[in-house]
């Protein structure tokens, strides 16, 4: 379940209505950030094209992906989502500009696929692969560093094993990493986890070492050690309440941010004693501050 849902069914008290602030202001007045982990650096997977062996595997992650390829055979009613394609080799082939461009053939059952790169090969450079399709042995690759792992999960979005649905767990808590499968089409690792009791398994989506969505790498959604020694001030019992994603009367700001994560806007609303301060979410919720501390909410 996302926070969204979670803070879902809000009223609004009509002060949403008040000027948004500005990115400097919100950066003023969430001043104290979660303390980042000392990065694990997990070694990106290099294997450019034109290193490819005949017999690379790669994962496709949509049925789209047939739209991508020319082939001898009829791909309309075939389903390609969920199944491994196999690299065969690399062609040449004559451009409208008369370069000779690289066409990448794979196969699959019977048939024989074919992607035009409409690059020349020392175009391709080691970063370059083909939407919808995720190279297993990147996936191999992360496995191996990280499976068996023992580390705290940082976000409460899991995704069931049973149906894939997003459901709201825990954060904060220890957790050892069981498997690694590719992923979607936006993320390509799938990373299946279970809780330190082992009551509870589930899976997060993470970007693969070395992409630009940092936000979903390893670093953000796991660390190596418990994140509570970076807050020797937070008591166990707020602790616990940051772990279920909930907040309570008289929490700090920093504590409310661990808890429920930056709010998508703040505001400030003047009344007879001074400003109000705001922190609004999706779905309708807001956090009211005074001095400080949390006074009011509504989940």
């Amino acid at each position: 379940m996302s926070l969204a849902a979670t803070l879902a069914g809000c009223m609004f008290t009509g002060v949403e209505n008040t000027a948004r602030v500005s990115d400097k202001e919100v950066a003023r007045v969430i001043t104290e950030m979660e303390a980042r982990q000392p990065a694990v650096s997990l070694t990106a997977w290099r294997d450019s094209m034109a290193a490819w062996r005949v017999g690379k595997r790669f994962f496709v992650t949509d049925n789209q992906a047939r739209l991508l390829f020319d082939s001898n055979g009829r791909l309309d009613s075939l389903c390609l989502q969920g199944r491994v394609i196999t690299f065969s080799g690399l062609a040449e082939s004559p451009s409208l500009t008369a370069q000779r461009t690289v066409d990448a053939t794979f196969s699959i059952d019977s048939l024989t696929l074919v992607y035009h790169t409409a690059r020349t090969i020392d175009a391709i450079g080691s970063n370059y692969s083909i939407p919808l399709l995720v190279d297993l042995d990147m996936v191999d690759h992360v496995a191996r560093q990280i499976v068996g792992r023992k580390v705290y999960v940082k976000t409460p979005i899991w995704y069931d094993l049973a149906d894939g649905e997003m459901r709201q767990g825990l954060q904060m808590v220890p957790v050892t990493i069981t498997r690694v499968e590719p992923g979607n089409k936006v993320l390509p690792l799938k990373v299946t986890f279970a809780t330190a009791d082992s009551r509870d398994s589930a899976f997060v989506w993470m970007s693969q070492p070395g992409a630009p969505m940092h936000e979903r790498d390893f670093d953000s959604m796991f660390a190596l050690s418990d994140p509570h020694i970076n807050y020797p001030a937070i008591t166990d019992a707020t602790w616990a309440l940051i772990q279920h994603s909930q907040v309570v009367a008289d929490m700090t700001k920093q504590e409310c941010q661990l808890a429920l994560g930056a709010p998508k806007r703040t505001a400030y609303v003047p009344d007879q004693a001074g400003m109000r301060e705001y922190w609004y979410y999706d779905g309708g919720a807001y956090l009211y501050f005074v001095d400080g501390r949390l006074k009011e909410f509504r989940k």
